[in-house]
């Protein structure tokens, strides 16, 4: 389950403290998905990085399977992030130099990726790319790209997978089967889903839709 209670926000400026999130709170359990829409620059990036323990808050409280990422010692929460949360950005951030295949283990690389080629191997099948492990991104169309970087999301069953933009820089066609892609993926591996997007097309395809504007966060 996450919980976020009271959540806030601020950022240091030369006119003060900038206030970018105040009381942001809900909760959702495993196998439930919510999408969070709002305007440019409204924070929605900044709820994301600090849900996924990438970004600490000023106040407030994210608990993610009964733990507090921020009050872990920075291996400890470095290994809770990486085993626990699972990312996929706007921009796909897949290695040039490696193969598809060598991009969805980074992620295990510490742990020892071999024990995780199985897996691996079942996630290419899951994204359409099995036929491309071999690949380099350079070889890929922007949505296979995003498939790769979805199956490198997923390859530690992390419990909560937060998506920034997911299909922002996918044609039409794309962006609808990674949508796709992404929900049948959620609904398999049963995990809790956060997509940050400005589709309002991808928001209606997601149960749970939320609006993100003057600091709070409220359900749409």
């Amino acid at each position: 389950m996450l919980q976020v209670s009271g959540l806030a926000k601020e950022y240091p400026s030369a006119q003060g403290q900038l206030s970018v999130l105040f009381d942001v709170s809900f909760a959702l359990r495993r196998g439930e998905a919510a999408a969070v829409m709002g305007p440019s620059g409204s924070g929605k990036s900044t709820l994301l990085y600090i849900l996924g323990a990438l970004e600490p808050p000023t106040a407030g409280v994210v608990l993610l399977d009964g733990r507090n990422p921020f009050q872990m010692r920075e291996k400890e929460a470095a290994e809770f992030r990486s085993r626990q949360v699972g990312f996929v950005f706007q921009d796909h951030c897949l290695l040039p130099q490696c193969t598809v295949l060598e991009n969805i283990l980074v992620p295990t690389l510490v742990a020892g990726s071999a024990s995780y080629l199985p897996r691996a191997g079942e996630l290419l099948d899951q994204v359409g790319l099995a036929a491309r492990a071999g690949h380099r991104p350079a070889e890929l169309s922007g949505g296979e790209k995003q498939r790769a970087a979805l199956a490198r999301a997923l390859i530690q069953s992390p419990l909560l997978l937060l998506c920034d933009e997911p299909t922002g820089n996918l044609d039409r066609r794309s962006a609808d089967r990674v949508a796709s892609l992404l929900l049948e993926l959620h609904r398999r591996h049963n995990n809790i889903l956060i997509v940050v997007t400005h589709s309002a097309e991808l928001a209606a395809r997601i149960p749970l839709r939320f609006e993100l504007q003057d600091r709070r966060l409220r359900l749409l």
